[in-house]
């Protein structure tokens, strides 16, 4: 039986990679076990024990970037991490260890890397983060989405398999989609959300649309975040909209959504590209501005200079420049067909398949070492 341990933290965008890889891997092993390390207070403990994964946790917090007497602490942190990750993995008897991101990973795949156990670290964006940068010198193999990651890492480690999350999106049903929002399968379609919370300056460039987009030829599906739903709903019945425009506070269904629509609004999360460039979907990309070392705007900067996506930055929105580029697109069909084949061009839809195949190469290489 092999023995699998994951390990990514932090956020969806680290996670839910690491689901994907899972059911990916159980697909083809009927006998496997899993653990997932992560820590007690990140959003992995949650998610991850919601799925029925062994979990055990460590306690660990990551680098500031600045000079502080809290990097002591973290270092400290990591050294008991380290000698309880072991530990962990001992017990277990890992065949090999998958780190997807996140400081989590570091005491996790250091760990496994001293005890000369296949490691794997698996970089969602463009621009890498500061445990993979330090990790990539111990590990075996480094996944990689973006092209542009390569340079960051050592070339003889480095391969390209994509992003698992972007596998799961693949191969629903677009008329499912559609019927569960009532949409019009006459009209092209655009899906405008800031992410699962919203964001404001996306909701505030949407609402001053929302009359203008009611008189459009297409339809607008816009999701504002739970926490922006009352307040946007209370403008929005001010205004005459018609049935075109479709406002909701969360999608549940979101792969099948996505299979019903023509172009996206959103932000440029690593997860969010691996998902609509499968799918080959044009997008406009409003990057966040509040994210570490601002990787989403080197992710949307990634598809934009392919010709997949058009770069919005949030200091730049407005209603009008939203209307304009939504317009661009969905009523050109020469423009739209064109970011199609370049967004198709630039996904991966069998990444998870991709992943699980590197881990298969490096179990076999060290079982026959």
């Amino acid at each position: 039986m092999m023995k699998i341990v994951v390990s990514g933290g932090g956020t969806g965008g680290h996670i839910y990679p690491a689901l994907a890889f899972i059911k990916e891997v159980q697909k083809h092993h009927k006998k496997v076990d899993f653990l997932y390390i992560g820590t007690s207070n990140g959003l992995e403990n949650k998610i991850v024990k919601r799925e029925g994964i062994p979990f055990k946790e460590i306690e660990i917090t990551g680098f500031k970037r600045s000079l502080s007497f809290d990097n002591v602490k973290t270092v400290m942190r990591f050294l008991k991490g380290v000698s309880l990750c072991k530990r962990y993995l001992k017990d277990f008897k890992a065949d090999v260890v998958i780190g997807t991101g996140g400081y989590v990973c570091g005491p996790v795949v250091y760990a496994a890397s001293k005890l000369r156990i296949p490691t794997i670290i698996h970089e969602q964006n463009s621009l890498p983060g500061l445990t993979n940068k330090f990790l990539a010198k111990y590990v075996d193999k480094v996944a990689i989405c973006f092209e542009e990651a390569e340079k960051y890492f050592p070339q003889d480690k480095v391969v390209l398999t994509g992003n698992p999350r972007a596998s799961e999106v693949v191969g629903h049903n677009p008329n499912k989609g559609k019927k569960s929002l009532n949409l019009d399968e006459k009209l092209r379609t655009v899906l405008i959300f800031g992410g699962s919370r919203g964001a404001r300056p996306i909701n505030d460039a949407v609402i001053g649309a929302l009359e203008k987009f009611s008189k459009k030829s297409y339809q607008v599906i816009y999701v504002t975040g739970e926490v922006h739903y009352d307040s946007v709903m209370n403008k929005a019945k001010e205004l005459n909209l018609k049935n075109n425009v479709i406002i909701k506070p969360f999608i549940h269904n979101m792969p099948e959504v996505l299979a019903a629509v023509d172009l996206v609004v959103s932000r440029a999360g690593a997860t969010t590209i691996a998902e609509i460039t499968a799918l080959g979907l044009p997008s406009i990309l409003i990057p966040s501005p509040y994210v570490t070392a601002n990787h989403q705007e080197m992710n949307a900067r990634s598809l934009s200079k392919h010709e997949a996506a058009i770069l919005l930055l949030e200091k730049e929105i407005s209603s009008e420049r939203l209307l304009k580029h939504i317009d661009e697109i969905l009523l050109n069909p020469v423009q739209l067909e064109s970011m199609r084949k370049a967004s198709k061009k630039f996904g991966i839809p069998d990444a998870a398949q991709r992943l699980y195949m590197e881990m298969e190469r490096l179990v076999q290489k060290s079982n026959r070492a």
